[in-house]
């Protein structure tokens, strides 16, 4: 990517009164969920075992204005030290986006836990608090078409001073948190051009998404790496609204850069500036050049 590129701002939008860029940092390929084998958590685990690796990324997001990371700050360890490392290193602040696992469970001892983690988030400096999308379904009635006790969350989150969210994979959550006007400020919805991971077709959660009262934040568009940040990212900026974002992680630095520049491809509606894959004979048809 050109230097150019690196120093422009990135399209933002705002949730919850907060500026936000369109992209996201993901942290699967930082905290090692690779959706595909254990040894490829392995291979994650074993790279990012330190701060000072994911740090590197981070960093190369930051001083292109992808200001903003979405992971599981309570599970990771060295995500936080990684951000502190990364702020240092370009004099710009990140907005985290926390995903805590909390304790669900409809008693007085478990909604204690619940608040105290919650408080936790906002002692590891979390912006916006969005628990875990196994934890939020847990309170899905489709029946009733509501989550049950849900306010209760959300006001722990707003005491705490943070900005509450859900975290979905059921595209019902941002459905029934609209329809009974439930205090969140965005959603995170999986949405990929392979329908990697969707419970319904691409074409009803691409409704649903447009449709949403608040912006969403769509998290896996390379489907895990099942298909190119080229083919993802352009479907999927292509397939929301202005005011939504795409959250894409990546393995080290040189992949965020490059994501990056994938990422300005698709909103400016042009071709990528990235050079070619290797390839044992660089032809005209892999160079994509005229002969």
């Amino acid at each position: 990517m050109t230097q150019s590129k690196m120093q422009k701002q990135f399209p933002r939008t705002t949730v919850g009164g907060i500026s936000l860029p369109r992209m996201i940092i993901g942290c699967n390929w930082i905290s090692g969920f690779s959706h595909k084998s254990a040894a490829g958590d392995t291979l994650i685990r074993r790279t990012h075992s330190c701060p000072e690796s994911a740090a590197d990324i981070l960093s190369t997001f930051l001083e292109a204005g992808v200001d903003a990371m979405l992971g599981l700050f309570g599970v990771d360890g060295n995500l936080r030290e990684a951000v502190n490392l990364a702020e240092e290193r370009t004099n710009r602040k990140m907005i985290i986006m926390d995903e805590p696992i909390i304790n669900m469970d409809d008693s007085p001892m478990a909604r204690h836990e619940a608040e105290l983690e919650i408080k936790a988030c906002a002692q590891r400096g979390a912006t916006f608090c969005l628990p875990l999308h196994s934890c939020v379904e847990q309170l899905v009635n489709k029946n009733t078409e509501t989550m049950d006790r849900l306010p209760d969350y959300l006001s722990m989150i707003r005491d705490a001073g943070m900005i509450p969210g859900l975290s979905a994979h059921m595209p019902e959550v941002i459905q029934y948190a609209d329809k009974n006007g439930y205090d969140v400020e965005t959603y995170i919805q999986i949405f990929n051009c392979m329908g990697f991971l969707m419970q319904v077709e691409i074409e009803s959660v691409a409704k649903i998404i447009h449709a949403a009262k608040k912006p969403v934040l769509t998290i896996k568009p390379c489907a895990a790496g099942r298909t190119t940040p080229y083919v993802g990212l352009n479907f999927s900026f292509n397939a929301i609204r202005p005011q939504d974002m795409v959250c894409i992680g990546c393995f080290n630095a040189n992949e965020a850069s490059e994501d990056i520049e994938y990422a300005y491809a698709a909103i400016e509606r042009r071709l990528p500036d990235v050079s070619s894959r290797n390839s044992p004979l660089q032809t005209s048809v892999v160079k994509g050049t005229a002969v």
